[in-house]
């Protein structure tokens, strides 16, 4: 699994002109899923993206996790992080399909909600508008691969 991590003041997504999800301050998730991709992944990545010291602190310094900073968390399922550069139309054969894509996306956001955080989401396949107020900014990539 792969995730492009950004530390937010807030963060919504918008489909169809309605707001679905919305968060304060936290974290905004643009989560893909790979084909060899599992649930231990999900797991796995939900608990790093929650345990992340990237709050600051009030000396100003990134100490304070998701939970230490009192953050939400704003999923939302992207497919192109598993895209193929090679040429310049990217390909996407390398994502997920839609049945193991949706399971984990949901999976992930599961975990997170076990852990204690109220999480907010996109709609999976759909066309969407992310809007984020970027706090830092603050940026991260994760791969499941190289954790």
């Amino acid at each position: 699994m792969r995730a492009v991590i950004t530390r937010v003041r807030e963060a919504s997504v918008t489909i169809d002109g309605q707001v679905r999800g919305s968060i304060g301050k936290g974290l905004l998730v643009l989560l893909g899923v790979g084909p060899e991709d599992t649930e231990a992944e999900a797991l796995r990545l939900a608990d790093k993206v929650a345990g992340l010291r990237i709050f600051s602190d009030d000396q100003g310094k990134m100490n304070l996790n998701l939970a230490a900073a009192g953050g939400e968390v704003l999923a939302v399922s992207q497919f192109t992080l598993f895209a193929d550069t090679k040429s310049r139309r990217p390909g996407f054969t390398k994502a997920a399909g839609p049945t193991l894509a949706i399971a984990l996306y949901e999976h992930f956001m599961e975990e997170c909600r076990r852990l204690g955080f109220r999480v907010a989401s996109g709609e999976f396949g759909a066309d969407m508008q992310v809007s984020s107020i970027n706090d830092g900014p603050v940026t991260i990539l994760l791969d499941t691969d190289h954790m």
